[in-house]
């Protein structure tokens, strides 16, 4: 076999989930020493297609070539011995395991009576050096940081062999510094031999470190060519298709926000004053925390995910109790409120966790249109519920906000993730709001369900809304925000104005670098 024929082919793979075609007729083809971009939108298929490939997903046809020959991947154990290692966005690890264990775990071991791991510590080492993935075999999991988790997941896979790598979303908690040692990792294993594909939805990515790139869309192929032939243009076209007219994407403009957008008023409308929460066994979640955020204000907050930003969010909707400090809103303080209180107050919330925590599945499109409002007026009168005007007013909503339904009596179960968000933003801005706290609002969505939100967000913006926009995606912060905010370990490092944006200052204050050090 030459250098230049495939070492992976995929043929005409097909994958339904009941009656959504998630994989149809799709091929790909993985040429040896190569980092494959494999690009999409949200809901693309690229995840499923490399579920198959790794055996965690049975096709229901087509065919997968292994270095010419024809293989049958029923379980990941399969894709192992086959030479295919996956790292999944999130990582399967036991935290107070040490990362030499966590390794291991799983493999044949030389000494395993008395479980001596020093011949496999230095071959960790070893391999920890070779390819620039620097990490202490010693350490446990529980301390390291997400980019250092990462780099075990990927030695977890280089320990056992492997010659063709699944990275599934990688740079999604990393700071803009880890993702530069990533890509420099990833081309030193290109050229040991090993073949890359490298799953993700930004364009700058596959453009900066994929030597070729395929666009699935909606299940299908789009296109497949080599990065010299390819601009960000013609991808993000192949991208989305038909339907969304590029000149207008907020999501693809090379001109940003344009001046409305930029202005912020003067009346500050969420004051935190010192802000400490503990855990139950009294460990800080949030220390110290202080900020102003203004009418007609996008403040955003930058951070790996796990440093707070939930625990943020969920106490300023009295979710949690404050043990220090102050949040006034509109000057009164709100610490001693109750959620349902602060949601007729002005307060709304998008949960990151939208099935979980704002969502009924088992109720209506109407009753998910009104949950957390159901006792307000005009919807209730002495706890009566009036449907007439329930039904009116979903309806209304269920037009503005384009949410593809039957109509308000549809269980909300049969929506897609892009309209079960649009029911939150209908259901956040139904009512008069001074102060919205919005958690990753995005993630999972597709294309147009982005721009939908990001247009909706600065209509209320110029209304003079307060948005405290929490996410885990450093692009969208620094394109939406008037101010970054950025957390690390529940303490605000730093807070940036709109023309001190830069990635690599950004990624230092996340990495836990105060701004004034």
């Amino acid at each position: 076999m030459t250098m230049t024929e495939p070492i992976l082919e995929v043929k005409g793979i097909r994958k339904s989930f009941g009656t959504v075609a998630a994989l149809d007729d799709v091929d790909l083809q993985l040429n040896r020493k190569e980092i494959h971009g494999l690009l999409g939108g949200n809901g693309a298929g690229k995840t499923t297609l490399m579920n198959v490939l790794y055996g965690l997903y049975k096709p229901d046809g087509g065919e997968i070539y292994l270095r010419g020959q024809r293989v049958n991947i029923q379980s990941p154990r399969d894709a192992i011995s086959s030479g295919i290692g996956m790292v999944h966005q999130h990582f399967l690890q036991i935290d107070n395991f040490s990362v030499t264990h966590n390794i291991v775990l799983g493999t044949k071991l030389k000494n395993r009576p008395t479980l001596n791991l020093d011949q496999e510590q230095r071959r960790i080492a070893d391999l920890s050096q070779r390819f620039g993935l620097e990490v202490n075999p010693r350490a446990l999991i529980e301390n390291l940081s997400m980019g250092i988790r990462q780099r075990v997941e990927i030695l977890k896979a280089l320990y056992r062999g492997v010659e063709i790598l699944i990275l599934d979303e990688p740079t999604t908690n990393l700071t803009p510094q880890e993702v530069d040692d990533l890509f420099q990792s990833l081309r030193i294993m290109v050229d040991e031999g090993l073949s890359v594909v490298f799953i993700t939805h930004k364009l700058r990515e596959v453009m900066r470190v994929c030597d070729r790139i395929s666009v699935l869309r909606n299940g299908k192929n789009a296109i497949s060519l080599e990065r010299k032939d390819a601009s960000e243009d013609l991808l993000v076209r192949e991208m989305v298709g038909e339907g969304l007219t590029l000149e207008k994407s907020l999501l693809f403009s090379e001109d940003g926000l344009d001046e409305s957008n930029l202005q912020v008023g003067q009346k500050p409308i969420v004051q935190v004053e010192n802000l400490e929460v503990l855990s139950p066994g009294g460990i800080p979640l949030i220390k110290d925390c202080s900020f102003e955020i203004f009418e007609q204000e996008i403040l955003g907050v930058a951070g790996v995910a796990g440093n707070g930003q939930q625990e943020l969010a969920e106490t300023l909707l009295g979710i949690r109790l404050v043990d220090q400090g102050r949040i006034l809103v509109d000057g009164a303080d709100i610490v001693k409120k109750n959620t349902s209180d602060l949601l007729t107050s002005g307060i709304t919330y998008i949960p990151e966790d939208r099935l979980n925590d704002g969502f009924l599945p088992k109720a209506t499109v109407a009753q998910n249109l009104l949950l957390g409002y159901h006792h307000q007026k005009p919807y209730s009168q002495n706890g009566i519920l009036n449907w007439k005007t329930i039904f009116q007013a979903s309806r209304e909503q269920i037009a503005e906000y384009n949410i593809k339904t039957t109509g308000p009596a549809e269980v909300a179960a049969n929506l897609s993730g892009g309209n079960i968000q649009r029911v939150m933003l209908a259901r956040a801005f139904s009512h008069p709001v001074k102060l919205l706290v919005a958690h990753n609002p995005t993630r999972g969505l597709d294309i147009r369900s982005m721009e939908f939100v990001y247009a909706k967000l600065l209509e209320q913006k110029e209304q003079g809304l307060a948005t405290l926009l929490l996410s885990d995606d450093l692009d969208e912060l620094m394109l939406l925000c008037n101010r970054i905010a950025v957390i690390y370990r529940g303490q605000i490092m730093g807070i940036l104005n709109r023309d001190q944006f830069d990635k690599y200052e950004i990624g230092r204050l996340m990495s836990g670098v105060k701004i004034d050090a």
